[in-house]
């Protein structure tokens, strides 16, 4: 067994580390934990001595293969800081990349290592049982309880995010592979030795490359790129990482190097030298692993037994199919999402353009199935977007938005790119085009001119997709539309290195805003999964503010996620800031419902101006409706009628009354004195319509109806009353009697009668549809007459207080029930006539036509219409008569002096307001003599009698009675002066009197009073 192996001794650990150029004990250790029989270090320690007793000067090519990477990976990651040689420190995720590959790499040495000493013993069966499944070795069996420790600190990393991030088909495509994986095993022994990550573009994929070069020390490493500028790029990055005395040319053959020889080389020259290779190289890492699936690639990879093949690749997800084929275990992952989110690579924003009514047609271009993914046909796409209009138009935008800021233009095709590039340097910007005809030197002068500033926009065509790397870029613009997320997110990459001044990449796709995930043209939302678009907001990463040059954000969001179910999350979390006007028919349907169930007092204006674009009025419609139903809110139900009467919409009209039936009592009150002053006001919809509109709602309010009628004609009740009692033909009967006696009346009370009538027979509701038919031959008059029998509100109140308020001061001045009666009297005609108030509320039509002869509407006794106090049916068309009090009827010019008619206008109003201007400055003489007036109160009936007889015929000069009334204190002053100005017609004279013949009228008038006053007492 193991444990009966003797440890080595210190000299012969001395000797193997400076053989193999690495460390088999650390500080702290102790023997028995680091050289634990049957370990893969003890293995590794025990194979170098072996070497070294057998004359050998370096280790064999069979030892660097197995131990070299991994011991070299035991002492980076030991460190407390795994840095490289110019002292770089890796990252976390980088970390991740490396420590997935050493546990790999411990599962494939415990699993095979039964040919060195004792492996047989239970550490290696334990192993092989845990390591029996290698390709579930990923980023979530990596332990990362450490990487907050390894961050930088600027960014935010949200722990409950990590999840959501990963694609839901991931795993799905993952169990498929599993079982194709399955029948190519047999073929491909070398798959357990070939690994790969994942990290975002910008996350420093080199870097962690050259954290396997720092591991290897004995072990050649060949890295695989597919462009050669980017041999270039490598070989640049390896002497400024401290690597320089490793770069070597390609070593074919037998040449052989124990120093770890480095070598970049293209996967061409890798497939035209398949074979040749020397097994000096102990480690081959294929950068843009995605791009080595290829036929002859793939097959060159798998033919090569000997190395540990390590993938890079920015976007291994998008493709996992394909590239586990390849590389079957996977080591780490760090997405774009959680690279931004943690501030390693920069923030993202992205804004949607809507293409050109010619660019629309993209949908027409068909797509090409390639060996990895989907692609439009380049050809197709490039005929279609390359016009000169279109090219100018793309010119203007980017100068107008982003003048100055250094981007990058993907193009449809070559000539598509040099005439992008040709009408951007016509507008006056700094911008070049390049394409893989372009000369190596050439292009080589365009990117150093590019980040030195001499240029600020690159156009080309997908030639800077991949490996280019230029932190300066800022605006990514998809001018060419691609189907491939892979193509997609190679492009977002080129934008995603922080540098100073650079706040944010911006991406710009040229799509509807409302372009959804299953739409064919990949966005940035749909490569993200985001569920809500907003215009210039940061789709992905930490706001950085402060930082560069910030972009306009929209206000409005749009959901452009598939799923239905996260659409209505949307719609219920962001309804108010919904760009209405981008979403589809149905959806406008939705928010339009939604808002009006929901909207608030203060959202009201708002709401409706976010339909702004409904020419039709279909979405107002329902938006109008829905609040009317299902809104809490009475105030914006009673609103929401109101703009659907003045609409004169018929459908929604009819809709609303419905609607209405199922309201409370007084709601549905004040909503059918919206829609018949509606009615009353214009025209809605046909004839028949509105009579039919009208007597709903009449029956929606009976009794209001009712009520008036009973006051105005005590018969009412009793034929009401035969008729809910009755049934049958007796039923019918009741029912021609209410109508031929609603025939006898004026049209207000028949139309009352015929509201409050309720039938329970079709006999009797026949009889009743003839006589409202016949009556709403007008619908706008019958409107108005139903109209003036609900309360007044207010205005009833209001005046109940001024009645209470004068009686209560004619009480205390000790006036009688006469003079009580009088004062109210002179208080209504200081208000103007109740006909005309009655007309300024209810004849709002303005239709002589439609309203009947006012000879129709007879004066009643006042016991009949005598108001209730809760109620104001009684006809104000005409005066209340109030009977005179005694010691005005002996006085001949009070009876003589005639009462204004009901329906003209009582010029008493008149009078008072133009005595105005002369009772508001009082002469000194007059202030004396109310001064006096005032200390002497006489009785009422006397001033009353007195001051009737005094009353002489009209003259031509004024009667100042405002005056003396407002001056005077009492009552009994009062009324006197109220009495001389209504037994005065031509007060009107007395804006034309001056201030000395008012004050010598005030004197004159005072004397016989003043004399009677006197002879009373």
């Amino acid at each position: 067994m193991g444990d009966l192996t003797p440890f080595p001794s210190p000299a012969e650990i001395a000797r193997a580390e400076l053989f193999t150029r690495e460390r088999f004990v650390y500080e702290g250790e102790t023997l028995e934990d680091a050289l634990a029989p049957g370990s893969a270090r003890r293995r590794a320690l025990d194979a170098a001595v072996a070497e070294i007793e057998a004359g050998a000067r370096l280790p064999s090519i069979d030892w660097r293969r197995k131990f070299s990477l991994l011991l070299g990976l035991e002492r980076l990651l030991s460190e407390e800081e795994p840095h490289l040689a110019d002292g770089t420190v890796l990252s976390a995720h980088q970390v991740d990349a490396l420590s997935g590959t050493l546990t790999a790499l411990l599962a494939d040495a415990q699993r095979n290592g039964s040919g060195y000493g004792n492996g047989n013993g239970s550490a290696a069966g334990n192993g092989a049982g845990s390591a029996a499944e290698p390709a579930v070795l990923t980023s979530a069996a990596i332990s990362r309880q450490d990487e907050a420790s390894f961050e930088d600190g600027e960014g935010d990393l949200d722990d409950g995010e990590g999840d959501d991030e990963e694609p839901q088909d991931w795993q799905d495509e993952g169990d498929l592979d599993s079982d194709v994986q399955l029948d190519e095993q047999p073929e491909d022994p070398n798959a357990a030795k070939r690994f790969w990550f994942e990290h975002a573009t910008g996350a420093g994929k080199t870097v962690a490359a050259l954290g396997f070069v720092e591991a290897s020390r004995t072990g050649g490493v060949l890295i695989l790129t597919h462009r050669r500028n980017l041999v270039d790029q490598f070989n640049g990055e390896l002497r400024d990482r401290g690597y320089r005395d490793r770069i070597a040319a390609p070593l074919l053959g037998h040449h052989d190097a124990a120093n770890g020889p480095v070598t970049v080389e293209t996967y061409q020259w890798f497939v035209r030298n398949a074979g040749k290779i020397s097994d000096a190289y102990t480690i081959v890492i294929c950068d843009e692993a995605h791009t080595a699936l290829g036929e002859k690639t793939s097959a060159s990879i798998r033919g090569w037994t000997g190395p540990v093949f390590i993938g890079m690749t920015a976007t291994g997800a998008l493709i996992a199919r394909h590239v586990t084929d390849l590389f079957p275990t996977q080591t780490s992952r760090f997405d774009l999402a959680q690279a931004a989110r943690r501030g390693v690579i920069a923030p993202l924003r992205c804004i949607r353009i809507p293409p050109g009514p010619g660019v629309r047609t993209i949908a027409k271009v068909p797509l090409r199935r390639g060996e990895v993914d989907t692609e439009f046909d380049q050809e197709m796409l490039a005929e279609l977007l390359d016009q000169t209009p279109f090219n100018l138009a793309i010119a203007d935008l980017y100068k107008t938005r982003f003048n100055g800021v250094p981007g990058v233009v993907y193009a449809a095709g070559v000539r598509h790119a040099y005439n992008v590039a040709q009408a951007f340097r016509d507008m006056g910007m700094k911008a070049k085009a390049v394409s893989g005809e372009t000369p190596k030197r050439q292009l080589a002068r365009i990117l150093a001119d590019y980040e030195s500033g001499k240029i600020d926009v690159l156009v080309n065509a997908q030639l800077l997709a991949e490996g280019w790397n230029s932190p300066r870029a800022t605006i990514c613009m998809h001018l060419a539309p691609t189907a491939s997320k892979r193509i997609y997110q190679q492009r977002v990459g080129r934008v995603t290195r922080r540098h100073p001044g650079k706040e944010a990449g911006i991406v710009v796709d040229f799509v509807h805003p409302a372009t959804k995930h299953d739409d064919p043209v990949v966005t940035l939302h749909s490569l993200l999964d985001r569920d809500v678009y907003r215009g210039g907001a940061i789709v992905v990463g930490p706001v950085r503010r402060g930082r560069g040059r910030r972009v306009r954000v929209e206000r409005r969001v749009l959901p452009v996620t598939p799923d239905p179910e996260r659409r209505a999350q949307v719609f219920e979390r962001e309804l108010w800031r919904i760009a209405v006007e981008h979403l589809d028919y149905g959806e406008q349907h939705v928010w339009a419902a939604l808002a009006g169930a929901r909207v608030a007092p203060n959202g009201w204006r708002r709401a409706k101006a976010m339909l702004h674009f409904d020419r039709g009025g279909e979405l107002k419609r329902r938006f109008l409706l829905t609040a009317v139903q299902r809104n809490r809110n009475p105030q914006l139900r009673l609103r929401a009628l109101q703009e659907i009467a003045a609409s004169r919409d018929a459908e929604a009209f009819d809709t609303a009354i419905d609607i209405m039936a199922g309201w409370p009592r007084d709601e549905r009150r004040e909503g059918v004195k919206i829609m018949l002053q509606a009615l009353a006001e214009r025209r809605i919809g046909r004839r028949d319509q509105a009579n039919a509109w009208i007597w709903r709602m009449a029956e929606y309010t009976r009794e209001v109806h009712e009520e008036y009628a009973v006051q105005r004609w005590p018969e009412t009740k009793r034929l009401l009353g035969l008729l809910v009692n009755s049934s049958g033909a007796a039923h019918a009967r009741n029912a021609r009697r209410l109508v031929h006696a609603s025939r006898k009346e004026d049209r207000r009370l028949s139309a009352a009668l015929l509201a409050a009538a309720l039938a329970h027979t079709p006999e009797a509701e026949e009889a009743l549809r003839g006589a409202r038919t016949r009556m709403a031959r007008k619908p706008a008059a019958l409107a108005r007459e139903l109209l003036r029998n609900f309360p007044k509100g207010r205005r009833g109140k209001s005046r109940r207080r001024r009645k209470a308020g004068a009686g209560a001061e004619a009480g205390e001045a000790g006036s009688d029930e006469a003079l009580v009666a009088t004062a109210v009297e002179a208080e209504e005609l200081e208000d103007g006539s109740d006909e005309d108030d009655e007309l300024e509320h209810d004849d709002v039509d303005g239709d002589d036509d439609d309203q009947q002869p006012r000879a129709e509407d007879e004066p009643e006794p006042a016991a009949e219409r005598a108001p209730e106090p809760a109620l104001e049916s009684a006809p104000v068309d005409e005066p209340e008569p109030v009977e005179e009090p005694e010691p005005v009827k002996e006085v001949e010019p009070v009876t003589e002096a005639p009462e204004p008619a009901a329906d003209e206008p009582d010029p008493l109003g008149e009078a008072e307001a133009e005595a105005e201007p002369v009772v508001e400055e009082p002469g000194p003489a007059a202030e004396a003599e109310s001064e006096t007036m005032a200390e002497e109160p006489k009785p009422a009936a006397e001033a009353e009698a007195k001051t009737g007889a005094e009353a002489e015929p009209p003259t031509d000069e004024p009667k100042p009675a405002a005056k003396t009334r407002r001056r005077a204190p009492s009552t009994t002053r009062a009324r006197s002066a109220t009495t001389r100005a209504k037994t005065t017609p031509r007060a009107k004279s007395t804006r034309r009197a001056n201030p000395a013949e008012a004050e010598a009228e005030v004197e004159q008038l005072a004397e016989p009073e003043r004399h009677d006053t006197e002879e009373a007492a």
